[in-house]
């Protein structure tokens, strides 16, 4: 089970964390922080994949890719692969791509929801829903569709409205 997903900048400020066990928001931040801090102390040569035991209990891992000026993070139990959840985060980042056009912290900071969204097409709940990236732009392309169409319905019908400037 995928217990968690983090993108933080290079300065440690989460710009999303999803959490798929109930955690306070308290705790939340002192593992965001705890995090960015194994993040920040690893050198660059080193493995991607981590024992997250201290920080997230018994049987937990934790995989990270660093892109740019920021780092994506996933954190799961032992039940799922490692390489399959390193496989996850690329198809995450690579929709997040093909949505903003090589993505950056800004895109992430200013389309909330839409990150959201995207993520859970492809986790949710914590289980691993769709691997492809070109199955999840379909189905935010077709979100997206819906959203536009339910913002041109008008609750009223533009006889009565015409009525009011008589």
């Amino acid at each position: 089970m995928i217990k968690a997903v983090m993108v933080m900048n290079t300065q440690g400020k989460p710009r999303l964390a999803k959490f798929y066990e109930y955690l306070s928001v308290e705790k939340q931040q002192e593992l965001i922080h705890s995090v960015f801090g194994v993040l920040c102390s690893r050198s660059e040569n080193v493995s991607n994949f981590i024992e997250a035991e201290s920080i997230f209990g018994p049987d937990s891992r934790l995989v990270y890719k660093h892109f740019a000026t920021l780092y994506f993070v996933f954190v799961f139990d032992s039940y799922e692969n490692e390489l399959a959840v390193l496989d996850l985060m690329q198809v995450f980042v690579e929709t997040l791509d093909k949505c903003f056009k090589n993505v950056c912290e800004l895109d992430i900071v200013y389309n909330y929801s839409k990150i959201h969204t995207i993520l859970d097409e492809i986790i949710f709940g914590g289980q691993v829903l769709e691997t492809s990236s070109t199955e999840v732009m379909k189905a935010i392309e077709e979100i997206s569709k819906l959203e536009a169409a339910s913002n041109a319905i008008t609750l009223i019908p533009k006889s009565a409205s015409g009525w009011r400037s008589r």
